[in-house]
């Protein structure tokens, strides 16, 4: 009984642990998201809409799912989500058409629906805050020369990286980034600006998973169960064996 006690109180220690190991491998900042703010997934999603789904969809999520799960009505989604001729019971596609896309840009735009599990939503928040320009156009701190131009710029303005040139494992030198300075402002606050992309970033986070929403809190009542579960099979073994050890 004492083995299925440590066991169990090891796999909860577990659970506890995983999600904050994740938070702290790489060099990325928090992204401090809370799926269960259901404003920032309102606003999360209305950001989602009119900046990123001009070039990427999120070809496993209804607009219907997003009104049930945020409390939206189908009016009000209509009126602020649904693009062109789409309607509510479609999946959220970009208009932009993949092949000819790949075209322009050398790569076809990454469906997102996923992102958030594959890449974690630390990594989506240091990404979309880690913008800089140079000579050659933007470049990022997370993804060297991505295809992805800053679509958000007019919100946070244009940064320039602070570098120095550092000696490598080899023995050769490079330049690194160490900073990134904002040169001319956005129409946003630094701190408004973090809030944006935390949103976007937490509406990512529940799109990859929707179930999230019911599966903690459900969690929550498991472990509660197999804790009284736990005590009361303790009980009943201390019962049983109590004229057996005698």
């Amino acid at each position: 009984m004492s083995t299925m006690i440590r066991s169990l109180a090891g796999a909860v220690l577990l659970l506890i642990a995983v999600p904050g190991l994740a938070a702290k491998a790489g060099n990325l900042d928090s992204a401090g998201t809370n799926v269960f703010d259901r404003a920032s997934l309102q606003r999360g999603a209305a950001l989602f809409v009119n900046y990123c789904m001009g070039c990427h969809s999120m070809q496993y999520q209804r607009y219907q799912r997003v009104a049930d799960d945020l409390g939206l009505s189908e009016e009000l989604v209509e009126q602020t989500l649904l693009l062109g001729d789409q309607e509510i019971s479609d999946y959220m596609m970009s208009s932009m058409p993949y092949e000819e896309s790949a075209d322009w840009f050398g790569k076809g735009p990454p469906d997102l629906t996923l992102t958030a599990r594959s890449r974690g939503p630390d990594w989506i928040y240091t990404f979309l805050r880690g913008y800089y320009l140079t000579d050659n156009g933007w470049n990022n701190t997370v993804l060297e020369n991505p295809a992805m131009p800053h679509v958000l710029w007019d919100l946070q303005g244009i940064q320039r990286a602070l570098t120095e040139t550092v000696t490598d494992d080899e023995g050769n030198s490079v330049t690194v980034v160490t900073a990134l300075e904002l040169d001319s402002a956005g129409r946003l606050s630094t701190e408004e600006y973090d809030r944006v992309v935390r949103d976007i970033t937490a509406f990512m986070e529940y799109a990859a998973e929707p179930a999230i929403l019911v599966r903690q809190r459900i969690g929550v009542w498991v472990l509660l169960f197999l804790a009284v579960f736990t005590f009361v099979a303790y009980l009943l073994y201390v019962d049983y064996w109590k004229d057996v050890k005698k």
